[in-house]
């Protein structure tokens, strides 16, 4: 069986620099280099919403049941705003995820900083009124959301480090091309329950 697939708020990767020679440079300093299709930038981590469900149904202490979490959250995602296309920059490979993940360190606009904390402040929103309480500690400790650090740190995920060295690896500077924000896996919105 499949397992649930992960909800969350990108950016798909348009165009990097002057097209697929310069992505495969990356292939100097990254093992198990990404194929270009599909690469993008996270804004908002949502998770499996089935997980999160649970976890605020936990939180609360049944107060907010997993079916209306579900339900809410579902609907929140699908009234968040859209992030137009933009333009950005990388200079350089960190590593990322406990030293996995091989990721060029995006330069964004301040706009898109912007939207992404907005997101997070949507986030707080929909939590409160989901009755749940500390709700940055929830955001920490939910493995539904997964987030190790409250900083969000603008990357593309390319593939895996060549060494285990952590330290960031200068390159060329590329300019990146961003499409509008999108739901990953909006289809699973609907949920196993057909709605």
């Amino acid at each position: 069986m499949q397992a649930p697939p992960r909800i969350t708020i990108e950016v798909p990767l348009l165009k990097l620099g002057e097209g697929p020679a310069d992505f495969e440079g990356l292939g100097s300093h990254v093992d198990a280099l990404r194929r270009p299709r599909g690469l993008h930038m996270t804004l908002l981590h949502v998770g499996i919403l089935e997980d999160l469900a649970a976890d605020v149904a936990a939180w609360t202490k049944g107060f907010t049941g997993a079916d209306v979490a579900l339900e809410r959250t579902a609907a929140w995602l699908r009234g968040l705003p859209v992030l137009e296309g933009f333009a950005a920059c990388a200079r350089r490979l960190v590593v990322l995820g406990g030293g996995s993940v091989s990721g060029l360190e995006v330069e964004v606009p301040q706009p898109v900083r912007d939207f992404q904390l907005s997101l997070v402040v949507a986030l707080h929103g929909l939590l409160d009124g989901l009755a749940v309480d500390n709700i940055d500690d929830f955001i920490l400790s939910s493995p539904a959301l997964g987030y190790r650090s409250p900083r969000w740190i603008p990357h593309v995920a390319v593939g895996r480090p060549k060494s285990r060295y952590r330290r960031p690896i200068e390159i060329e500077p590329l300019v990146l091309e961003f499409g509008a924000s999108r739901i990953r896996n909006e289809w699973a919105l609907d949920g196993p329950r057909g709605g």
